[in-house]
């Protein structure tokens, strides 16, 4: 048996990146699926999840700042399924600027995308895995705001250390009515969102700053996104049953280094 079989999950961001990453993953472990995004590229993303691996999704355009929005799509999953048992609260912006110069109204995309997104989302599940008495939450964070920082990133920092808390805070709050949180920690992975981000800082060679990040990681490369859904299946399931309240770095050792230069190596 699959360690994903007979498991319904909830995916935000589901239409490209991390998001259909963690999708596809979620499908190869027997998961059922919904999937939700702004963008409606994502039923082309399930339409493609359902071709590979035989599995059943439905999918819903929906912008996770709209709290009537997630409400009913959770409504429409439960519908279809019957239950939800596993939320990958996933979808996420990022936009560069210095902060002397930050427009507010970008300033406050972050805030209601990573962080009122990630509350609409629990909060509109959250009634229904109470009363299946069980269910995980995996929150996507990063490494940025909490561990570490880029230069122009203040937005998209601060909004990602919110998330810890948050975890936290949600994790103590359900851990003796079984329902687990937990956050990823990611670093860099190839997604059109560090593209674009590759972009804005760098519009004449946004290649050089992907390699200059895969330079500063141990490993030498960024994730891949199935990587990423790896460690939100591993969250999602039982195999994690005694996890909660923690957090997960997956940024192949780029934050370990004290330095570049100095060492053995």
């Amino acid at each position: 048996m699959k360690k994903l079989e007979g498991k319904v999950a909830l995916i935000t961001g589901a239409a490209v990146g991390i998001g259909e990453g963690i999708a596809s993953v979620y499908a190869n472990y027997g998961a059922k699926l919904i999937m939700l995004d702004l963008s409606p590229d994502v039923e082309d993303t399930a339409e493609k999840i359902r071709q590979e691996y035989v599995t059943e999704i439905i999918t819903a355009v929906v912008d996770v700042a709209n709290k009537a929005q997630v409400i009913e799509a959770v409504q429409k999953g439960i519908e279809a399924f019957g239950e939800i048992n596993i939320v990958c609260a996933n979808a996420g912006v990022c936009r560069l600027a210095p902060f002397e110069e930050f427009p507010d109204e970008i300033r406050d995309f972050h805030i209601d995308v990573n962080i009122k997104g990630v509350w609409n989302t629990c909060q509109a599940v959250i009634p229904y895995l109470l009363k299946q008495g069980k269910g995980s939450i995996v929150i996507a964070s990063s490494v940025t705001g909490d561990i570490v920082a880029d230069a122009g990133e203040a937005a998209y920092a601060m909004s990602k250390a919110a998330l810890v808390g948050l975890t936290k805070c949600l994790a103590i709050e359900y851990a003796d009515r079984n329902i687990r949180v937990n956050c990823s920690q990611l670093g860099y992975a190839r997604t059109p969102m560090v593209e674009k981000m590759a972009n804005e800082t760098c519009p004449d060679d946004p290649e050089s700053v992907i390699d200059g990040i895969a330079v500063g990681v141990p490993m030498k490369r960024l994730a891949k996104p199935s990587e990423v859904g790896e460690l939100f299946a591993f969250l999602g399931s039982d195999e994690s049953s005694y996890i909660t309240g923690s957090q997960f770095v997956i940024d192949g050792g780029a934050t370990l280094p004290e330095t570049m230069t100095m060492g053995t190596n």
